[in-house]
């Protein structure tokens, strides 16, 4: 079944001078205009497009990628700003609506960007967003366990530190002490859980805790060592800066990661870096 906010593949129907009409099954035929259209499309070809309202408030489907989709989180620009509420740009030309009755803070203010959920309004067929973040989470326990590898979207800083979206689920926190590097709102990446604490909230962290992360990290390093002919210029004294470079690791990693590898006979530290043996 096609959706609307999303990325459907879909079969082309018919072919007219303005486009292509597409099998958009319960949804009906739907245009995707000549401009989105690949030079070789032909009847019966199956194409990825992204389905959406028009100015026109019709369905119109487009090859070109939205910052966000419906049912994710990201951080959008408002571009406008009238009686109705936001416009927020999304990467399509139309931009998406931020009502005022969707929005946590006000006023929201054209030029800044705010971080928003995308959903259908179901008495409009609409793809509009909200920065009432909250309601949109899963409000049951989370079920993590420490280790356990998760997708995060960066949210706001505060004085402890940097929350963060937790597979689109639950909050988390990365506390300064586990934060390697700057981090931007709306930014995704993968992360671990560190802890699920008696209260239910959630401490995160930017690296396989433990004994993973020690194995992780050995594996890399010798994987480098091979492909620079078994010498590479980064040791235990090299700054945390070039070790977050090359590893994407805190040093006090890097450095259980090396005392690893010559316990196993594997590496020599050499006053400017490692040398495989």
């Amino acid at each position: 079944m096609a959706e609307i906010g999303k990325f459907n593949t879909l079969t082309v129907l018919k072919k007219k001078d303005f486009g292509v009409y597409l099998d958009a099954d319960e949804l009906g035929e739907i245009l995707l205009p000549k401009n989105s259209c690949p030079e070789d499309i032909e009847v019966g070809f199956p194409i990825r497009v992204f389905i959406y309202l028009d100015s026109e408030d019709q369905l119109i489907a487009t090859t070109e990628k939205p910052y966000a989709i419906v049912g994710e989180f990201a951080m959008l620009k408002a571009s406008a700003v009238n009686q109705t509420g936001a416009f927020m740009d999304w990467g399509l030309s139309k931009d998406v609506l931020l009502p005022f009755s969707e929005q946590r803070q006000r006023p929201v203010e054209a030029g800044r960007r705010y971080l928003v959920y995308l959903y259908v309004d179901q008495h409009t067929n609409r793809i509009v967003c909200s920065t009432k973040i909250d309601k949109f989470l899963d409000k049951t326990p989370p079920r993590y366990k420490t280790g356990d590898e998760v997708d995060l979207v960066i949210a706001n800083r505060t004085d402890l530190g940097q929350k963060a979206i937790i597979n689109g689920e639950h909050w988390g926190m990365l506390f300064k002490s586990d934060l390697l590097k700057t981090l931007y709102p709306g930014q995704r990446l993968t992360g671990y859980i560190k802890e699920v604490r008696p209260d239910g909230k959630i401490n995160l962290s930017m690296q396989k805790p433990g004994y993973a992360k020690v194995m992780d990290t050995s594996g890399a390093i010798l994987e480098m060592l091979n492909e620079q002919d078994g010498y590479i210029t980064i040791n235990d004294k090299s700054s945390p800066e070039v070790i977050f470079k090359a590893f994407g690791i805190s040093k006090k990693a890097f450095k259980m990661a090396v005392g690893a590898l010559l316990k196993q006979g594997k590496i020599t530290i050499e006053p400017g870096g490692l040398r495989l043996k």
